[in-house]
């Protein structure tokens, strides 16, 4: 069993709360690097969301 099926079992019916954690951490890397990658960070964002199953665009862009 992989790390991200051990993840998935974790999070099962917690994915909004995962995806409020994976948004606030990729606010955080925005902050600290000033919005330089901020589009890279909103991609991986929205994969990791696909990965753990959240809902992928429950968050208007800023």
């Amino acid at each position: 069993m992989s790390v991200l099926d051990k993840l998935k079992g974790m999070l099962k019916g917690h994915e909004d709360q995962a995806g409020k954690g994976i948004d606030k951490a990729g606010d955080m890397v925005d902050e600290k690097t000033q919005g330089k990658y901020a589009s890279h960070v909103d991609t991986a964002q929205e994969k990791l969301k696909d990965q753990l199953g959240g809902q992928g665009q429950d968050s208007p862009p800023q």
